[in-house]
């Protein structure tokens, strides 16, 4: 399989309101995290940090131009993979442990990251069979309720447990901006990782149907509007209820 230089293996893409998405396009879509930056006055905003097989620092200078509070959505290895490149981390409490000491199997690394994941690999002396997350303990704990200070905005941490127990969303209400991380997005969604809780889920969807989002920026996929939240939620939460 080809690869791809490490300058080459990161794209942007503006959104507005002072966010960019940062994605990696060799990887494919389904296993493609949505690494959001976002622009404040007196600190920047890092929502997730990809695989971590090129270094985000050295080759997104964005992320670099002001102190940026780097925030894990939950531990999995597509989501935190270059969270030890930057001095300031925050994790939820249910999965700082995983942060500070990940192992394949507690970040999924192992079984999902093959080579089969990707369209083309990362520079040598990347190796899919030896890929592991860095160690990155956190320097802060944030919880439900809890608000992320950048000066001139304000984002509100909603708990979202059951895609794994320590997954949270950032809402914005002054925007009605919200970053949804893996709970929900517009593509298929994973109930089924080995620290996934159905009942979880289940409150999580329930709790995030009430938000009046103006627009969704997910872990996955491409964003949409507090609409199409409603339906997507809306018709999970009703296909839950007829399964019983």
């Amino acid at each position: 399989m080809e690869r791809i230089d490490a300058k080459s293996w990161y794209r942007k893409k503006g959104f507005g309101d002072g966010i960019t998405l940062i994605y990696e396009p060799f990887i494919k879509e389904f296993y493609r995290c949505n690494i959001w930056h976002v622009r404040g006055r007196d600190r920047d905003l890092l929502i997730d940090s990809g695989m971590g097989v090129v270094s985000l620092r050295q080759h997104v200078p964005l992320v670099t131009e002001k102190p940026c509070l780097a925030v894990a959505s939950h531990t999995h290895f597509d989501h935190v993979g270059s969270h030890h490149e930057f001095p300031d981390r925050l994790v939820h409490p249910s999965e700082s442990e995983i942060l500070a000491k990940p192992t394949r199997a507690k970040t999924l690394a192992d079984p999902y990251v093959t080579d089969e994941i990707f369209d083309a690999l990362p520079p040598e002396p990347y190796s899919s069979i030896e890929y592991s997350v860095a160690g990155a303990r956190a320097t802060r704990l944030v919880d439900d309720g809890d608000v992320i200070d950048l000066g001139d905005r304000h984002f509100e941490v909603v708990h979202t447990p059951g895609h794994s127990p320590g997954g949270i969303a950032l809402w914005e209400a002054a925007t009605e901006i919200f970053f949804t991380g893996d709970i929900v997005y517009d593509g298929p969604l994973i109930e089924d990782t080995y620290h996934a809780d159905p009942i979880d889920y289940r409150r999580s969807m329930r709790r995030v149907y009430e938000f009046p989002a103006r627009v969704v920026h997910g872990g996955h996929f491409p964003s949409f509007t507090g609409e199409r939240l409603r339906e997507i939620v809306g018709l999970w939460l009703e296909q839950k209820e007829l399964a019983g």
